[in-house]
């Protein structure tokens, strides 16, 4: 339901105090305003501590610096006034004892009065003591539609008009931003360039980053890797590439549901977080990383408050790739942690809405150990599908020598024998043939010389890869994956 057909219908159940968590006060207070005129006939009041009630000339001023004085407005108008009354940063009020009574005392009088308090925070933090008399509502940010409305207004006044294609893809880019972000990036761009245009989408992307680096859970990532750039995993890539446009427009029209994502489990360093970063770039779409170690909270609440945010926000920027690295740390030892039941209640959270989720939101989840998962997380319907990466054949690691060595030597790549370093590389992973290349050319370089298969394959009996210092668990993880309770990506 959009936030004008819930506010109307709260307005005509006469609920009388409302919660709405937004830092866009301008645009929340233009939205209740036109509700106003169009469904009902009530007077608005605005206050905030500094300048007190504004907007209406009787009261202008009125109870600055007084948050209780605020609420004796409402109850000092009489009871046949419809009003509504937009009380900003209010719930840093809400642990005072004569605030919280009084907010008490007037929900019972304004059950049969057309009367409205409207608390406006730019968090969630209502005390206990009257939380049942509250009505959280949400306030998204702009939708596409609005957006749109936004970037014509501004057309219009600089005098020129933008094709539709382009325009869409503007309109596509901005998502995610507040009303106000978006007209300081257009200001940014007018300034730069002179005009907007399809050239500017840099600016956009720009304060996306700095928007997703405020939040401290979320990490905007640049990618230049592609699946090609891999070695291997010909079944992830054959599955990856039938869905590269399932996120698009052309998909929804063909009545196709939003894809929930994978889950990558397999040795570390075979290129599961590489196959992530190289999903974003091969389906052109931004990249945001979690990190979960900044997830949890000290703070009771804080944790849960942080995970709604990080789906608030990658919903804002669908189409978008969300890459959750190394998951299995996160809710590993479920059971056991003494934290009050926080981790249950963050993980039910998030398997929640990857189940019920609609929006474009690709995840895109990475686990060492499948065994410290909760086996809530692998039950079927949360991802589309679960691979396993294991150790590289021959025929693969021959792929990754080669894949490496172009990128280091594209000139000269074909001079080295990637069929007798991939026999030589007895279970190595992806990471570590990368590493013995490394290692080879560091002892040339030191030699004043070119390094040669020679240098790679001393490097490769000088290496002890973890399928040897760890072997009893990558054994027992690859039996699991051999039993078939997993779709392998090779």
């Amino acid at each position: 339901m959009s936030f004008t057909k819930e506010f109307k219908l709260l307005l005509k159940a006469r609920y009388s105090l409302l919660y709405i968590n937004t830092t866009e006060e301008e645009r929340l207070e233009y939205t209740i305003k036109s509700c106003v005129q169009l469904y009902s006939n009530r007077a608005v009041y605005s206050w905030d501590f500094v300048d007190g009630y504004v907007g209406n000339p009787n009261d202008n001023g009125f109870a600055s610096r007084n948050p209780l004085q605020a609420l004796e407005l409402v109850e000092k108008l009489t009871s046949d006034t419809p009003a509504i009354f937009v009380l900003k940063d209010f719930h840093l009020f809400l642990n005072d004892i004569s605030v919280a009574r009084k907010l008490k005392n007037l929900v019972k009088l304004l059950r049969k009065q057309a009367k409205t308090i409207i608390i406006v925070a730019s968090e969630i933090t209502i005390p206990e003591s009257i939380r049942e008399l509250v009505t959280v509502v949400s306030f998204d940010l702009p939708q596409a539609h609005e957006i749109r409305q936004e970037l014509l207004r501004v057309q219009e006044s600089l005098g020129y008009t933008l094709p539709k294609t382009s325009l869409n893809s503007l309109v596509r880019s901005c998502q995610g931003l507040s009303l106000e972000r978006i007209r300081r990036v257009l200001s940014k761009i007018i300034a730069t360039y002179k005009e907007i245009n399809v050239e500017s989408l840099d600016l956009i992307f720009t304060e996306k980053r700095q928007l997703i680096s405020q939040t401290q859970i979320l990490e905007f990532c640049t990618s230049d890797v592609k699946l090609s750039d891999i070695g291997g995993l010909d079944n992830l890539k054959k599955w990856l590439k039938r869905r590269s446009e399932a996120l698009s427009q052309r998909a929804a029209r063909y009545g196709l549901p939003c894809p929930r994502g994978l889950l990558l489990v397999g040795v570390q360093g075979t290129g599961k977080s590489l196959t992530a970063k190289a999903i974003a770039n091969d389906w052109n779409l931004p990249l945001l990383r979690l990190d979960v170690g900044k997830l949890f909270g000290g703070i009771i609440g804080e944790s849960e408050s942080r995970m709604r945010k990080m789906i608030e926000l990658s919903e804002a920027i669908s189409p978008c790739i969300l890459w959750i690295d190394e998951i299995d740390k996160a809710f590993s030892g479920i059971e056991s942690k003494g934290d009050s039941g926080t981790t249950s209640r963050v993980l039910a959270t998030f398997i929640t809405w990857l189940s019920e989720k609609t929006s474009s939101v690709f995840v895109v989840a990475t686990a060492n150990n499948i065994y410290a998962l909760p086996p809530e997380i692998l039950r079927k319907g949360r991802f589309d599908e679960i691979f396993f990466i294991g150790l590289p054949n021959e025929e693969e690691k021959q792929s990754i020598f080669q894949v490496h060595l172009a990128k280091l030597r594209p000139q000269s790549w074909q001079n080295y024998d990637s069929n007798l370093l991939s026999k030589r590389a007895t279970s190595f992973s992806g990471a570590e043939i990368e590493e013995s290349i490394i290692e080879a050319m560091h002892l040339a370089f030191s030699e004043n010389r070119e390094f040669d298969t020679e240098d790679i394959l001393n490097s490769i009996d000088q290496f002890v890869p973890l399928a040897y210092t760890n072997k009893e668990k990558i054994e027992a993880l690859q039996e699991w994956a051999i039993a078939g309770k997993v779709r392998l990506a090779s």
